[in-house]
């Protein structure tokens, strides 16, 4: 598959090694060459010299064919611009924008694009945002044996109740993440897009939660 980031900074550059090491290509979009120096000796993505936010410079980086756009320059205008041009005009499925500003960052996400924060852990949110469905473990109790995880909402789980994804799961959910606010969940609530819901399971059962999660409702 094929991701687009804009903004080749330390997050950017963090995050471009991590999708490569996917197996992934991938193009760097940055208004300074210079900053293409970030990216290691080995990195063998396309690196497009431009503004993130230009249709031009998008489509030079393949973003008509690009599975995920990241968004992760300084700038929360250039970002949120960029990612609703890759959203709306190009169709990319899985896109993202770091935006510094938390209320704005709501305000965006009720518009259906999911942000991060400049946090510790940034590059890892974004790369659990742009790749395809799979868990990520946020918390691992002491034994090792249970671990809560993070799975983004897709498309075919919306207007879903918690106790139809527990069932098809073999999971037990523990909050939903709606519009950077934790929700409580029970049996009865039902997913919206954009939610993130964290739930606890095995970690001996994950590879199989992992699998399910790949084919969960996509066959009605």
């Amino acid at each position: 598959m094929h991701f687009v980031i804009m903004g080749c900074g330390r997050v950017g550059t963090a995050l471009a090694r991590a999708i490569e090491a996917h197996g992934h290509t991938l193009a760097m979009i940055d208004n300074n060459p210079d900053s293409f120096r970030r990216l290691p000796k080995d990195f063998a993505g396309q690196k497009v010299t431009g503004e993130g936010y230009d249709k031009n410079t998008q489509r030079q980086a393949g973003i008509e064919d690009a599975y995920g756009f990241a968004a992760v320059a300084d700038d929360d205008n250039a970002n949120i611009l960029a990612a609703r041009i890759a959203r709306e005009i190009y169709g990319v499925k899985k896109v993202v924008a770091r935006i510094a500003d938390p209320k704005r960052a709501q305000v965006y996400e009720r518009l259906g694009i999911p942000t991060v924060g400049t946090v510790d852990r940034t590059a890892q949110s974004l790369l659990a945002r742009v790749l395809p469905l799979d868990t990520e473990v946020v918390f691992t109790e002491e034994t090792g044996k249970l671990v809560l995880c993070r799975a983004l909402i897709e498309t075919s789980w919306v207007g879903r109740t918690i106790a139809e994804v527990e069932k098809v799961l073999g999971v037990r959910a523990a909050y939903v993440l709606r519009f950077s606010k934790v929700s409580l969940v029970s049996e009865d609530t039902v997913l919206q897009e954009n939610d993130e819901l964290y739930y606890f399971t095995r970690e001996a059962e994950r590879p199989a939660v992992s699998s399910r999660l790949a084919r969960a409702f996509k066959e009605d």
